[in-house]
């Protein structure tokens, strides 16, 4: 217990240094608001991948989602932290982020299975400011993508990008997990790729933070059980 006490304390203290870093950059380089935060959801989702082979219970994760939640919710209010809360549309991402790292702990501790949790935060971590990043920088011929009129703010490259960085990790992370690379693996991959992009398309003023971990979850608990 006192271990994983003092591995909680690590994690906080190296969260604010995370955040005083990209504070920083932001205010000395003049870096744009959705690239400092990009970097921050990066660096903080594939920080808690481990989480599993380090918090044997989900109340550790309980606790430490309610500090960040609790952080962002302040500095908000306070009009600090700009390098999070800085960004020219209304999104509530960086609150969904600490209660989609614990539910999809949580669903994962339950079952014992390490594997729900951590597809899933590799998939939001990497795959979805992967494909802000090709969306905000390849212009040319990029259209946005339109479905029954409604413009989802998503454009082709950057979900094409999503989709492919999520079939490509989720067949490494597949691989690594079943031990064997047949038809089953392949399917898998695919099909967490496509439901993975179809929440992020889907998603809402940041909605995706919550959605993508928690809809690959539950296809992994549906495909693989």
């Amino acid at each position: 217990m006192g271990n994983t006490i003092t591995l909680s304390i690590v994690y906080l203290v190296a969260i604010v240094l995370l955040l005083a870093f990209n504070e920083l950059n932001y205010r000395r380089m003049k870096i744009k608001g959705e690239i400092t935060r990009k970097f921050a959801h990066f660096t903080a989702t594939v920080a808690v991948v481990p989480f599993p082979y380090i918090f044997s219970s989900h109340w550790y994760v309980l606790i430490l989602a309610i500090i960040f939640f609790a952080a962002l919710y302040f500095t908000q209010y306070a009009k600090q932290l700009k390098s999070i809360h800085d960004i020219d549309r209304r999104s509530i991402g960086s609150y969904l982020l600490p209660l989609s790292i614990y539910s999809t702990f949580l669903m994962s501790n339950l079952l014992d299975n390490k594997f729900i949790y951590i597809l899933p935060m590799l998939i939001l971590g990497i795959c979805d400011p992967l494909a802000a990043i090709v969306g905000m920088n390849m212009k040319k011929n990029n259209h946005k993508i339109v479905i029954f009129g409604i413009d989802t703010g998503k454009s082709m490259y950057g979900s094409g990008a999503f989709m492919i960085a999520a079939f490509l990790i989720s067949l490494i992370a597949l691989y690594f997990h079943r031990g064997m690379f047949d038809f089953t693996t392949f399917w898998v991959a695919l099909v967490v790729a496509l439901v993975s992009t179809l929440c992020e398309l889907f998603s809402w003023r940041g909605s995706d933070n919550f959605t993508i971990p928690v809809g690959t979850a539950l296809i992994l608990l549906l495909v693989l059980y």
